[in-house]
């Protein structure tokens, strides 16, 4: 495959951004990484995780639908240490400590992900080729969903819109079972390489994925029982998966977002990176407080594109500057007001692709 490559810079529009940027943080004498406010909401985040973990195996409640309940509040708590903490320390901005960042990192492994495998799928290629098919695989969701023009559609598609849920149901327990395990033995996340992956790597990988395994299929079986085991991990698996698609989705994968094709001779995108990055992500309800806490600042996607190794606590800030600098330069930014209306513009999106 050609990589795809960008645009030089034409103007001083990054220049200029991050410039002011790094102005910003001049002036309020503040690190770049996380702060109290993060490290404070990852205690929380991770207590109440093992808190519901515990009482779920070990003090299990005879009434089905609190265990039901249970296994949902534990989906949610999944996807925010992965917003909040897995997140940022993959990135490098959880901490100023490189050892911090690599054990908040360490949290994906231990909720049954690989983070060796998640910084080259997410930080090297979809924060880099953000919207290009056949190189982000953050949009390769085939044959279930169509979700840009060039991809193939299937009659299947025309319905989409309506069914997307049950399949973004699938998306946690399929990374976790299938397609960590895809990478590691084609070494590819889609077509792109993957790194040479060291003795330590491969430990780290086998090795969690076992504990994973124990932790969370053989004792909770064994405290109980297979059909309660089952019943209950879909239902964690299912809502998480959820949870962390919506949110992902909401970001790049809307009406307004951008779904750029190369060149096919010079391999070539049409924008600078910057510019690429406006047009392929968008914000949504960044006035929710409840939102910024819960999708540690995903919902401030596009300042975590543009600045992807600054922690999401500092996005609220820099929103205002991102948004200056794109109206002097008249380049667009997307968002959304409301978390309502962003899904209804994915909604609308996936009812175009699946009838185009």
């Amino acid at each position: 495959m050609i990589v795809p490559k960008f645009l030089n810079p034409t103007d001083s529009f990054h220049s200029e951004l991050r410039t002011r940027v790094n102005e910003y943080f001049d002036k309020v004498k503040t690190i770049k990484t996380g702060n109290f406010k993060l490290y404070s909401k990852a205690i929380i985040i991770v207590t109440a995780f093992l808190a519901v973990y515990v009482h779920l195996v070990f003090f299990t409640s005879p009434y089905i639908v609190l265990n039901i309940a249970e296994c949902l509040i534990l989906g949610a708590l999944t996807s925010a240490i992965g917003f909040n903490i897995m997140h940022d320390g993959a990135h490098g901005s959880f901490s100023s400590k490189k050892w911090v960042n690599e054990l908040a990192g360490l949290s994906l492994n231990f909720l049954g992900a690989n983070v060796f495998m998640w910084k080259t799928k997410h930080n090297i290629v979809h924060h880099t080729f953000t919207n290009i098919d056949g190189v982000d695989d953050d949009i390769n969701a085939k044959p279930f969903l169509r979700l840009c023009e060039s991809q193939k559609k299937y009659k299947i598609h025309k319905y989409q819109h309506i069914y997307f849920l049950a399949a973004y149901a699938l998306l946690y327990i399929y990374w976790i079972f299938f397609t960590d395990y895809k990478k590691y033995f084609t070494n590819k996340v889609g077509e792109m390489p993957i790194k040479k992956m060291t003795f330590m790597d491969h430990f780290t990988f086998w090795g969690f994925k076992a504990l994973h395994l124990v932790l969370f299929v053989i004792i909770p079986i064994y405290t109980v029982g297979f059909v309660a085991w089952i019943i209950g991990f879909l239902a964690y698996g299912f809502f998480a998966g959820i949870v962390l698609s919506v949110v992902f989705q909401l970001a790049h994968t809307v009406s307004e977002t951008h779904f750029p094709e190369t060149n096919p001779t010079t391999g070539k995108v049409e924008d600078e990176w910057a510019v690429h990055q406006l047009k392929t992500t968008a914000n949504f309800a960044t006035k929710s407080k409840f939102w910024s806490w819960f999708t540690g600042g995903l919902n401030f996607q596009v300042e975590h594109h543009l600045f992807p190794n600054i922690s999401h606590v500092h996005y609220p800030a820099l929103s205002e500057i991102v948004k200056e600098v794109c109206q002097k330069y008249n380049i667009p930014y997307l968002e959304h007001a409301k978390t309502r209306y962003a899904i209804a513009s994915h909604v609308a999106h996936l009812k175009a692709m699946g009838n185009a």
